[in-house]
């Protein structure tokens, strides 16, 4: 099935096709942020190092006037970095055990 644009579908069927679409793009953005997270591990010479509140503060403020700009829900944003931003954290964590217990 083709994939319309959201103002050019009129039937569900596209509009699932379209999300589903969507979907496939957000696992692939989101699996490249996660080479970053592996980077981040790589480069930090302290595991505590792993986790800054103020970086992370910043990536969601970011996020949300980013989403105000393009006309998002409000909280919406908030809401997801604060889950993708400590998930990234988490992962961090322990790719930066991985590598220090490989080495070892």
């Amino acid at each position: 099935m083709t994939i319309k644009p959201a103002d050019a579908c009129q039937t569900m069927p596209e509009v699932r096709a379209g999300v589903d679409a969507l979907d496939l793009q957000l696992i692939a953005l989101l699996a490249r942020r996660f080479g970053y997270m592996d980077a981040a591990a790589r480069i930090k010479p302290a595991r505590s190092d792993v986790r800054d509140e103020a970086r992370k503060a910043q990536v969601i403020a970011n996020a949300s006037a980013a989403a105000a700009a393009a006309g998002l829900p409000e909280g919406l944003a908030e809401t997801l970095w604060e889950a993708l931003v400590e998930a990234s954290i988490a992962h961090e964590l322990d790719r930066w055990d991985q590598l220090r217990t490989q080495v070892a």
